[in-house]
């Protein structure tokens, strides 16, 4: 199930937050729990045994390595969790591709296994490596009830497709969030989830469609507008289709009380690769971060270790996203360019200020794009060859015009916050302060949107999510 279906929007949500708001507040958590198992079986009911049991024996083995006197006891118990999850990732995801390269490589003909992606499996998995780590560091300690380490891990709204969260900030609004019971945040947090449900459903989806029939097209029928139109259409869908569902999750963690992390702040107004990566899937940038970067020795070192660092991490946040080498090589591809940027790129971006390095950053983001959205490689690499060959064929390539409106929209909400007026005005929409006056025009802006959202979903058969099978 996802936030932006009819089964979701019409029978889901209104029952579960009706239910929700109905019972005391020690039956909450109970209710988020019930839920979130039914939001997940819905699409992979084989998979809830799958996150159950994981969870089951994490609780205890975190607990067990807690109570060791000695660090090598803990290391052995923190082993055993980081095999078991990093273990079941490789399985699912990983296994055939890897099969597959060994089979290419050395001329083997090893069968692929017959396995199914559970769903959201990258994030949850994320999710419990924090807490065994953060526990075996000493940042916190383990969780006393295993319900509410279940809570942590299943609850819905980041269940799938994040934010994700890391235990510590999260872990007293799982216990006492009554403080978060209020009006304005409950307000904040429908039109959150609305502004993101309109963003998917009415952007996204639109320039997808376009996206779609560009990139359907083989490599000899597409001239330099053609692949540019597509590359566009493909830079704002994943952009308004992942930063839509992100908005929803932290909407609806606001309906139930809790405040999830932002995942956005708007990337395509970056002046650098570097500040593209601090505004685009901000909590998956602190993971690695926390998890890899700084245990690799970050930028302590000599240059060539920084160098080092920044390529490994970009490697594994490319293969993160999928078991195809176009996803390895878009990592590798914006490694190469923060590298470059510490070397001579970031001081040359500066220099030439930010009216231009924007729109340069944004050309480099967009043919990125283009690799990450083809897992055929060398269709991928061809597309971007063609972006930049200024090749054109006698024929125009047919645009219609729900799609340039739609590319006109998203491009001025994507570049909306460029000003420090606007960035405010901006803040103002998404915050929790609201006058008389404000709470009629969020509740009126809510409930259209939110009707325009299901009109939208109810006349297209196209309501793909991109980071559905991350």
């Amino acid at each position: 199930m996802v936030f932006s279906s009819i089964t979701f929007l019409v029978y889901f949500l209104p029952v579960f937050l009706l239910v929700y708001h109905l019972v005391p507040h020690k039956f909450k958590n109970a209710v988020i729990l019930l839920a979130s198992v039914y939001f997940y079986s819905w699409g992979g009911p084989k998979f809830i045994f799958v996150i159950l049991g994981t969870t089951f024996l994490d609780y205890f083995l975190v607990n067990a390595m807690h109570k060791q006197k000695t660090s090598k006891a803990k290391i052995g118990y923190l082993v055993i969790s980081l095999c078991l999850n990093l273990g079941l990732l490789f399985y699912f995801k990983y296994c055939n591709f890897f099969i597959a390269n060994i089979n290419a490589l050395l001329g083997t003909e090893i069968k692929w296994l017959n396995v199914v992606l559970p769903i959201g499996i990258s994030f949850y998995t994320f999710e419990s490596l924090t807490y065994v780590i953060d526990v075996y560091r000493g940042i916190h300690k383990p969780l006393k009830s295993f319900w509410h380490y279940q809570t942590y891990i299943l609850l819905f709204p980041k269940l799938i497709a994040g934010p994700i969260v890391r235990y510590h900030d999260i872990a007293d609004q799982i216990t006492n969030r009554e403080k978060n019971y209020t009006a304005n945040i409950k307000l904040s947090g429908f039109l959150i989830f609305c502004f993101g449900l309109a963003k998917k459903t009415i952007i996204a989806n639109t320039l997808g469609m376009q996206a779609d029939a560009v990139f359907q097209l083989p490599i000899d029928q597409l001239d330099t507008i053609a692949t540019w139109v597509g590359a566009l259409a493909y830079t704002f869908q994943i952009y308004f289709d992942f930063s839509g569902y992100s908005d929803m999750a932290i909407g609806l963690g606001k309906m139930m009380g809790f405040k999830l992390p932002e995942n956005f702040n708007n990337p395509y107004i970056a002046a650098s690769i570097t500040e593209f990566w601090r505004r685009w899937h901000i909590t998956l940038g602190a993971w690695m971060k926390n998890y890899l970067y700084i245990p690799l020795g970050g930028n302590k070192g000599s240059a060539a270790k920084l160098y080092r660092n920044l390529i490994l991490v970009f490697l594994l946040s490319g293969l993160w996203h999928g078991a195809s080498w176009n996803f390895v090589l878009w990592g590798a591809y914006h490694g190469l360019f923060l590298v470059m940027e510490r070397l001579f790129l970031g001081k040359v971006l500066q220099k030439i200020g930010k009216f231009v390095a924007v729109p340069i950053t944004f050309l480099i983001v967009v043919t990125g794009w283009v690799l990450f959205r083809n897992e055929d490689l060398t269709y991928g690499i061809s597309a971007i060859k063609q972006m930049y060959a200024f090749d054109f064929f006698d024929g125009k390539f047919a645009l219609n015009n729900d799609f340039i409106a739609m590319a006109v929209i998203a491009a001025l909400i994507s570049f909306f916050a460029c000003t420090q007026k606007t960035k405010t005005f901006q803040e103002k929409m998404y915050g929790e302060v609201y006058s008389s006056r404000g709470k009629w025009l969020a509740i009126s802006a809510g409930i259209i949107l939110f009707y325009v959202s299901l009109s939208f979903i109810s006349a297209l058969d196209f309501n793909p999510f991109i980071y559905f099978r991350f």
